[in-house]
């Protein structure tokens, strides 16, 4: 296992970004009657975390004591 267990600013921005994605999607299942925009919105925001934690990894984000 790594030595930083993901404590890197691109693991922690793709986890809070995914995180807001799963909250706006779940917001928009709750919502009477379902909203599948606002769902949508949320998938839309996992996948820009994935994006976002791609590009900081190769940018040199995702390397211990960075």
């Amino acid at each position: 296992m790594a030595d930083n267990h993901g404590n890197t600013p691109a693991a922690w921005t793709a986890v809070l970004i995914a995180l807001a994605g799963f909250v706006v999607g779940g917001v928009g299942m709750m919502i009477e009657p379902i909203s599948w925009v606002v769902f949508w919105v949320g998938v839309a925001l996992v996948v820009v975390a994935a994006i976002a934690f791609g590009l900081m990894a190769k940018l040199g984000f995702h390397e211990p004591g960075h």
